[in-house]
């Protein structure tokens, strides 16, 4: 049996663990932390292949993959594991707040309709019939139908389980040191407490994914944003869908809890809350849904997202033998867990994806006339 070893134990590594171990690979996560405890359970679970995706192509053709196998992963990961993921088909409302966000709202219609994609463009009337909770002051309303949301922590929960269900060995406490190789082929990595040999390496790490030695150059930087989010509690709920403006978004639970979200701050892997960062959060929060302001607050908290310099996760075969990346999704990372989990199964088992990765390829762009 061929061995696969993941670096990283978030929602990412997970679903590749996941797919490696139905695939026949016997397969161990090394996560520094605790399963599912970084990034993952940080994020909002905004299912956001319209309303998160600013243009057409390939990223976005990744996207709305990924969200269309959500439904189906959600049953399979409840049947695996006993968790419920709380996918929730409620839908997305894109808010425009003055005439100028009017106008991006109405170009992003444009292009998502040229595609085929779901939008229903909503005047102000329309889009407060549907979502009384929102500001008497906004212009109008782009609502996605097919942008759901799941709740992360179950998400993690739930993969865990899955993985550990099928027989994956977790490694907590196990800080990747550096890739191991022989000639042109990965090997393994070492960690702190020593070597792991395996003939397939997954780099899921985040936004820690480059901080391990030995590793090839990638097309681009990968290094952690920081976002805060905070959750508040409302009896009866405010709103049912999420509500997703221009400078962050409100996503309502079914429960009464209410993520309001998020800041976007460089610096580095310092994840404090910070004062000025609720106060940026709030005050968007309470400008699109101003029955917010009687809300109780719960907790609040800061997660690192895997940012890359341009844009575009790192997801597919490394220059060498056995290495593959699924890191680098930046805000999408829960969106595209299932498809970055199905191709980095394909790859392994030398399957061509259906889709097309070669944007996202994790060694440098060679320049044709060199």
């Amino acid at each position: 049996m061929e061995r696969a070893i993941i670096i990283g134990a978030g929602v990412m590594g997970t679903a590749c663990a996941l797919r490696l171990l139905q695939a026949g690979y016997a397969v161990t996560l090394l996560e520094k932390s605790l399963p599912g405890a970084e990034s993952s359970a940080a994020a909002a679970g905004i299912l956001g292949a319209q309303s998160e995706v600013s243009s057409a192509g390939p990223f976005l053709e990744l996207c709305v993959a990924s969200r269309a196998l959500f439904r189906d992963f959600a049953a399979e990961l409840r049947d695996l594991s006993r968790v419920d993921i709380s996918y929730e088909d409620s839908g997305v409302l894109e808010v425009a707040l003055d005439p100028a966000e009017g106008r991006l709202a109405a170009g992003r219609a444009e292009w998502m309709l040229d595609r085929g994609l779901n939008v229903e463009i909503l005047d102000r009337d329309e889009a407060r019939k549907l979502e009384p909770a929102l500001s008497e002051s906004i212009v109008g309303a782009n609502f996605y139908a097919d942008d759901h949301q799941v709740d992360p922590i179950r998400l993690a929960q739930a993969l865990a389980g899955a993985v550990a269900h099928l027989g994956g060995v977790f490694l907590s406490g196990e800080r990747v040191v550096s890739l191991l190789t022989e000639g042109e082929r990965a090997v393994g990595v070492r960690t702190q407490n020593g070597d792991h040999l395996a003939e397939v390496v997954v780099v899921a790490g985040g936004a820690w994914s480059a901080q391990i030695a030995g590793l090839p150059p990638l097309r681009t930087q990968v290094k952690p944003m920081a976002g805060q989010i905070i959750q508040v509690e409302t009896r009866p709920p405010v709103c049912q869908r999420v509500i997703y403006g221009y400078k962050g978004y409100i996503v309502p639970r079914a429960d009464g809890r209410v993520l309001m979200g998020s800041t976007l701050e460089d610096r580095g892997f310092d994840k404090a809350v910070t004062t000025e960062g609720l106060q940026r959060v709030t005050g968007m929060a309470l400008e699109m849904a101003p029955g917010l302001a009687k809300s109780r607050f719960v907790q609040a908290w800061s997660g690192l997202r895997p940012a890359t310099a341009d844009g575009q996760p790192v997801l597919g075969a490394g220059p060498l033998d056995g290495l593959f990346f699924a890191t680098g999704h930046y805000r999408n990372g829960i969106l595209m867990t299932p498809i970055t989990a199905q191709i980095i199964a394909d790859l392994a088992q030398g399957r061509a994806p259906a889709l097309d990765i070669a944007p996202f390829a994790p060694q440098p762009l060679v320049d044709a006339e060199s």
